[in-house]
C-alpha cells in the first residue's frame, strides 16, 4: 500500500508575479537532505528553504553524506526532498552495490539544480591540449571508483586510448598536478571547477574536454550524462569552447508527496525572474528548460503538470 503524507487544510501559496496556487501544506516541515558542510548541495538547500519559507512552506535542511543517502531518505519519507546527482540516481534506480543493492522505486524528479561538468586541466609545459593526447599519461581522477573515474574510463574507451588513473581528493589532485606526479587532472563539479581554478592560479595551464565525437559516444552509452559546451572565458585564458559532458543534479521527492505540493514548489522555484539573484548564485541554472537534461528518472506528477503548462519537452521516462 502506498504511503501518503498527512496533509493539513489547503493554504494559499504565493508565487512570483502575484500568482497563487492552492497548496496542501504538509503538517510536518519538508526535510531537504543535502550533504556535508562546504558542499554546494548545502548552499543550494539552504537557499531553497528560504524561498519556500517566504512562500509559507516550512522546510528544514538536513546534513547527509550526499546523494545516495539523500535518495534513500526520499525513498522512505513522503515529506523528504533531496539534492541528487543523476549518476547516483542511476545507481539507486538500478540497485547497484553503490546504492546498497536496493532498487529505489519511489523517487521522482522535481527540478534541475546545476550541472556537474567534467573537464581536463594540464600545465602548459606538458604540451597537452586535447583528449587523445592523454594516451599512456597519468591522469588524476578524484576518489577511487568515484563518478569522475567511472566517466573518465568511459571517455577513454570511447576514444580508444588507455590512461593511467591516479586517485585522491581534489586538493591532492591539484597538488599532484603542480608537483608533476601526474600529467593531467580530470575533475567534475559546478563550473568553473574550484580545484582546476586553484591549480591555474599557481601555474600556467590549459583546460579542455573530451571533444564532441567522444561526448556523443559516451552520452549515448550512459544516459545519466548530457552534452555540455563551456563558452570561452569560463576559465582564465580559455579562447575556444570546451565540448564535454555533464551529469545534472536535481531536487527529488517521494512520489507520495501530494501533487499540489510538488506542483506549487516546482512552480515557485522555476518561475523566479533570475534564479541567481532571486534564489542564490548556485541556483543560476535552475530553469525550466534544463529539466530536459534528466533522461533517467520519472518526474513527479505535480512537476509534470508545471512543465506541461510551461511547454517544456521532457525526455525522462513516464510513470
Amino acid at each position: 500500500m502506498m504511503r501518503r503524507s498527512l496533509l493539513a487544510s489547503p493554504a494559499v501559496f504565493a508565487l512570483p508575479g502575484g500568482a497563487s496556487a492552492q497548496l496542501a501544506a504538509p503538517t510536518a516541515p519538508l526535510a531537504i537532505h543535502t550533504a556535508g558542510q562546504g558542499s554546494p548541495f548545502v548552499t543550494y538547500g539552504q537557499a531553497i528553504a528560504v524561498l519556500l519559507g517566504r512562500n509559507g512552506v516550512a522546510a528544514t535542511v538536513e546534513p547527509s553524506t550526499g546523494s545516495l543517502q539523500n535518495l534513500t531518505a526520499v525513498e522512505d519519507n513522503p515529506n523528504a526532498l533531496g539534492t541528487a546527482f543523476l549518476g547516483s540516481v542511476w545507481d539507486a534506480l538500478q540497485g547497484t552495490p553503490a546504492a546498497g543493492g536496493r532498487k529505489h522505486v519511489n523517487v521522482r524528479a522535481l527540478w534541475p539544480m546545476y550541472e556537474t561538468s567534467f573537464q581536463i586541466a594540464a600545465l602548459t609545459t606538458s604540451g597537452l591540449t586535447q583528449f587523445s593526447q592523454l594516451a599512456g599519461k597519468r591522469v588524476g581522477a578524484g576518489p577511487a571508483r568515484g563518478p569522475a573515474e567511472t566517466f573518465l574510463v568511459a571517455a577513454a574507451e570511447a576514444a580508444g586510448i588507455r590512461i593511467e588513473i591516479v586517485s585522491g581528493s581534489p586538493a591532492e589532485m591539484s597538488e599532484g598536478l603542480l608537483a608533476g606526479r601526474m600529467d593531467a587532472l580530470w575533475q567534475g563539479a559546478i563550473v568553473p571547477i574550484p580545484s582546476i581554478l586553484a591549480a591555474l592560479a599557481r601555474a600556467p595551464g590549459v583546460v579542455f574536454g573530451p571533444g564532441a565525437e567522444v561526448v556523443g559516444r559516451v552520452t549515448q552509452r550512459l544516459p545519466m550524462l548530457a552534452p555540455t559546451t563551456l563558452q570561452p572565458g569560463t576559465y582564465p585564458g580559455q579562447t575556444v569552447p570546451i565540448e564535454s559532458f555533464a551529469a545534472w543534479n536535481f531536487i527529488v521527492a517521494n512520489r507520495a508527496l501530494s501533487e499540489a505540493t510538488a506542483y506549487a514548489i516546482t512552480r515557485a522555484v522555476l518561475s523566479v525572474g533570475d534564479p541567481a539573484r532571486d534564489i542564490a548564485p548556485v541556483a543560476a541554472a535552475s530553469r525550466a528548460a534544463n529539466a530536459a537534461n534528466n533522461r533517467i528518472l520519472p518526474f513527479h506528477p505535480g512537476a509534470m503538470r508545471f512543465y506541461r503548462e510551461a511547454g517544456v519537452p521532457l525526455a525522462a521516462p513516464v510513470d
